[in-house]
Formats: C-alpha cells, sequence, structure tokens
C-alpha cells in the first residue's frame, strides 16, 4: 500500500498512534505525515533498518528518528545499494530455479520502491509456486534454500547510533520471530542492549502467546522497555491488520515512556507503533 493509503487504512481501523517504519527508507513519511494530518492520526516518523551481528541478519526499528539527519540518510543509502545487489541476485537464482522473468517481475510488483524478499514472496504467491507469503520464504527464500542469498549489513551498534543519532528510539523488531537456537538468542539480546538499544518489540501480529511471555521476560531481565505494532505489511494475511495489536504484558515499560515519541493526549488512545508501509 502508498504511505497515504496506509494512514487511511490505519485511521478506518480506529488506530489513533501510527508508526510508517519502511524498510531501509523515509520517503514515504511526508505523503503519511500529509495523509495523517488530515485524519487525525499522529504519525511517528520510523524507519527499519537492516544489521548484522554474529552473521545473522536483524532488523532495528527506529523510533521517533529526524528523517533528514545526514548519518542517518547515508547509512540508508549504503544499505539501499547493498539490498539492490542482493534483489537482483536472488532473482537470477529464482530463474536459474525456474521462476522466469523474477527480476522484471519483482520490480514491476516494487513499483519503484526498494526491492526485498518480500516482494519476491509475492511474486511467487502469484506465479502460483506458494500458496502465500509464508510458504513462499520456507521454500524459496530462507537460508539453504534456491533464493537466498547471503548478505553483510552494516554492524548492529553502527545501526543503534545511526538511530540514537537521528534523535531516534532503537527497537530490536520481533526477536522470537528470527527462531535462533535459545543460546543465541540470549547473546544476540544482551549483544543488543550492550550497545545501547532501547527496546524489545514484544508483541507483532503474528506473535503467539508464549512468543510474547519469553520477549517480556527478556525484556526485563535486560532493563529494555517494550514496543508493540502489527508488522503489517499488506492486507494478508488479516491476523496483522491494523489496529488489531494487543496490549504489552503487566510489567513491561512501554517504549513511548523512555522518550517524547507521544504526547500525554495520545497516551490512553489504541496504538500500533511499527507498521511497516
Amino acid at each position: 500500500m502508498s504511505p497515504a493509503d496506509l494512514v487511511v487504512r490505519a485511521a478506518e481501523r480506529g488506530v489513533r498512534v501510527l508508526a510508517l517504519t519502511d524498510h531501509d527508507t523515509t520517503d514515504g513519511l511526508p505523503a503519511a505525515c500529509r495523509s495523517a494530518q488530515l485524519r487525525g492520526v499522529e504519525l511517528i516518523p520510523g524507519v527499519e533498518v537492516s544489521a548484522t551481528w554474529a552473521g545473522r541478519t536483524l532488523h532495528i526499528v527506529g523510533l521517533g528518528v529526524d528523517a533528514d539527519n545526514a548519518l542517518l540518510q547515508r547509512g540508508l543509502t549504503n544499505i539501499r545499494s547493498t539490498r539492490l545487489q542482493r534483489a537482483r541476485e536472488i532473482g537470477r537464482m529464482l530463474e536459474g530455479a525456474g521462476l522466469e522473468g523474477a527480476w522484471d517481475g519483482v520490480r514491476t510488483l516494487a513499483q519503484g520502491d526498494v526491492v526485498g524478499r518480500a516482494h519476491y514472496a509475492r511474486l511467487l504467491v502469484l506465479r502460483g509456486l506458494a500458496a502465500d507469503p509464508s510458504e513462499a520464504f520456507r521454500r524459496y527464500l530462507r537460508r539453504g534454500r534456491p533464493g537466498y542469498v547471503p548478505v553483510q549489513w552494516a554492524d548492529l551498534d553502527e545501526v543503534v547510533g545511526w538511530v540514537h543519532q537521528a534523535g531516534g528510539l532503537a527497537v530490536l523488531a520481533h526477536p522470537l520471530q528470527y527462531r535462533y537456537p535459545r543460546a543465541f538468542l540470549r547473546r544476540m539480546l544482551a549483544a543488543f542492549a550492550a550497545v545501547g538499544g532501547d527496546a524489545l518489540e514484544i508483541v507483532t501480529g503474528g506473535s503467539t502467546a508464549e512468543q510474547v511471555s519469553t520477549a517480556a521476560t527478556y525484556a526485563r531481565r535486560l532493563g529494555l522497555a517494550g514496543s508493540l505494532g502489527s508488522d503489517f505489511h499488506t492486507l494478508h494475511p488479516p491476523w496483522n491488520d491494523l489496529g488489531s495489536i494487543r496490549p504489552l504484558p503487566r510489567g513491561v515499560v512501554p517504549i513511548w515512556e523512555r522518550g517524547s515519541l507521544l504526547s500525554q493526549a495520545a497516551l490512553a488512545v489504541p496504538a500500533d507503533v511499527n507498521a511497516p508501509g
């Protein structure tokens, strides 16, 4: 969805506080801001940045960032260049695996936006090679599959530094959905806290009750705040829709109490503080 249409959808679903956190770009913020002003939605400027730690990819959400910050924008430009190279290589590999015209098809789907694996997942569904995006990732795009391309993003501490330099708060997105072994997960979360990370995303649209409880335990143990968000990308699957997110568990400090993300008047209204467009 376009940034403006995303805000329309949010308003229709009763969301009054929304963060736009597109992957590795802030280009959608001006249009989203204009749409939000027309519909009484408080928009939190954000971004979701790809990072590497111990050879694995992590996603760091920056909330309340200054999109004009030069350091942040230089970093995002470099990441988009890396993302483009990876996207082309994924297309080449999928074409070799039988998906004809993969690169041209995914560029049409992206409509000029940053091309990512989610676009390839959509293309695989449209071509009838997967029932839904989740299956497309499992069969074609994850490690060991025909469309998997390893990539080195910016280091974790560097990305957290960009977010802080831009005046934002750094949130480790969906920590339990990486499906890393428990010992590796503990080291990863400790490393995030050690480099100045501010919060863990406790609740997402796809979180199970067990994942929410586990993430909340880690946040309390490490002294990190908690964030929540739909992780909305498209109208399907419906359980990730805007406005349907569950509240944070008790005992977790909300991210909006760690900074000036929200005005005091906004604290009592429904929020969706991580909604990629």
